[in-house]
C-alpha cells in the first residue's frame, strides 16, 4: 500500500497547529501515525510562516514556535521539478495557484482546504485526474480513496 501524499493549504495548516479544529482531529491523528504524507515547497512555507505573524491571530514567540515545529514535524518541505501547467486550472485567486501547483508537482493525491476558490475547481480537477480537492473535515476519505481495494 503506497502511504497517500497529500498538500494543505494554510488555512488547513491553522486550523490543525493554531487552532486545533475538531474537523481535523482525524486529519491531525493520520499525520502523527505517518499514514499520509503532507509535502510543501518553500513558497508555501513561506505563507505560512507570513500568516503566523498576523497581528489579528495574536500568537506569542512561543505559541509561534510551537506551531512551526508542529508544521515542520509532520510536513516535508521538497523541492519538486515544475511540471507544464497547461492543463492545469488557474485559480480566480492567484495566492492560491501554488497549491494546485504543488499538488501537481509533487504527484499529491489530495489537496486539502477550505478556499472557496480552490474549491470551485474541484470537478474540473477530478476529470483530469491529477488530484482530488476536499475540505479537511472529509480526510476519513483520503486512505479507502487513494488505495481502493
Amino acid at each position: 500500500m503506497n502511504t497517500p501524499c497529500i498538500v494543505l493549504d494554510t488555512n488547513v495548516c491553522l486550523d490543525l497547529f493554531v487552532f486545533y479544529d475538531r474537523r481535523c482531529r482525524e486529519l491531525a491523528q493520520m499525520l502523527k501515525m505517518e499514514s499520509i504524507r503532507a509535502v510543501t515547497r518553500n513558497d508555501c512555507r513561506d505563507e505560512w510562516l507570513r500568516v503566523l505573524m498576523y497581528p489579528s491571530l495574536s500568537l506569542d514567540e512561543s505559541t509561534r514556535k510551537k506551531c512551526i515545529a508542529a508544521y515542520d514535524e509532520v510536513i516535508s518541505c521538497c523541492d519538486f521539478e515544475k511540471k507544464d501547467y497547461t492543463f492545469l486550472p488557474v485559480c480566480q485567486d492567484m495566492d492560491d495557484q501554488k497549491f494546485l501547483e504543488l499538488a501537481f508537482d509533487s504527484n499529491a493525491h489530495f489537496l486539502l482546504t477550505k478556499d472557496k476558490a480552490l474549491l470551485k475547481l474541484s470537478a474540473k480537477i477530478r476529470k483530469s485526474s491529477f488530484f482530488r480537492i476536499m475540505k479537511p473535515e472529509y480526510s476519513n476519505l483520503i486512505l479507502a480513496t487513494a488505495n481502493p481495494d
